[in-house]
This record gives C-alpha cells, sequence and structure tokens, in this order.
C-alpha cells in the first residue's frame, strides 16, 4: 500500500493565513478613519481650511499659492511660524507656512487649529499691505 508522495510545487502557494492560524494581518485602521491620515496631512488640511474661509472674503486670494514647508530653510534669531513672498515675473505670490514651529507651541488639534489660522491670516495681511483684523473681522478673538 505504497501511496505516492506528490510532488513539491515549483512555486509557493499563496498564503492564506500566518503562522499562528489567525489569518493575514490587515491595515491598523480604515483609510477613511482619520488616524489613518499622517501628522502631515492633517496639518495641510488645517491650512486649507483656513485658507478656504479667508477665500470667500477675498477672492483675488485664489492666484496665491500657499505652501506647507516643514521647517523654515535659513537659519534666525527667532523662528518664524510663516513667511509671505509677493508676487515675482513669471512666479505668483506665495504664503508659507512651517508645520513644525507650529505643532512644538500647541497642544492638541483645536489649538493647532487656531494658530494655523493666525499665522495664515498674519500673512495674507501682510501680503495684502493690512491689518490682520480687516481681514478677518475674528482675528485675536478665539
Amino acid at each position: 500500500m505504497d501511496s505516492p508522495v506528490p510532488p513539491r510545487p515549483t512555486e509557493p502557494r499563496p498564503r492564506r493565513r500566518d503562522r499562528h492560524g489567525r489569518g493575514m494581518r490587515g491595515p491598523v485602521a480604515p483609510p477613511q478613519v482619520p488616524l489613518s491620515a499622517s501628522r502631515a496631512e492633517s496639518f495641510r488640511d488645517l491650512v486649507q481650511d483656513s485658507v478656504e474661509r479667508l477665500e470667500r472674503r477675498w477672492p483675488q486670494l485664489t492666484e496665491v499659492e500657499f505652501l506647507v514647508l516643514d521647517v523654515p530653510g535659513s537659519v534666525e534669531e527667532s523662528v518664524p511660524l510663516g513667511r509671505s513672498v509677493p508676487a515675482e515675473k513669471g512666479s505668483p505670490a506665495r504664503i508659507m507656512v512651517y508645520r513644525r514651529p507650529v505643532e512644538i507651541r500647541t497642544k492638541n488639534r483645536d489649538e493647532r487649529a487656531l494658530l494655523v489660522h493666525e499665522v495664515v491670516v498674519e500673512q495674507v495681511a501682510d501680503l495684502l499691505g493690512l491689518a490682520p483684523e480687516s481681514v478677518d473681522p475674528r482675528y485675536g478673538q478665539d
């Protein structure tokens, strides 16, 4: 009663279970859950929300390029939270918000959202040559 041993397959079989028999691991959180968004992505969303809020009042901001950078490029005595650069030949006006300095100065998402909005309002005011209170009447009240 010899039963022939089937030959070993040359290609590995697809794994349906891990070595403990529980199944393959899936993602930690589904993509629609905020946990799966990185800190940089959630910060970018805060800046975008602030910009959209201001664009309703100031339509000329659609030509301004808003950037989120990790840290400022130059070494200065005090670390800036943002910077504005006026338009030049061939390049639009730019407003840069620095993510790491803002994150260091805030404890939670609500504080971060307020500080990001203040930085964006201040930089827009600087770019337009206006007072921050005229750009956003609620500036400094929150």
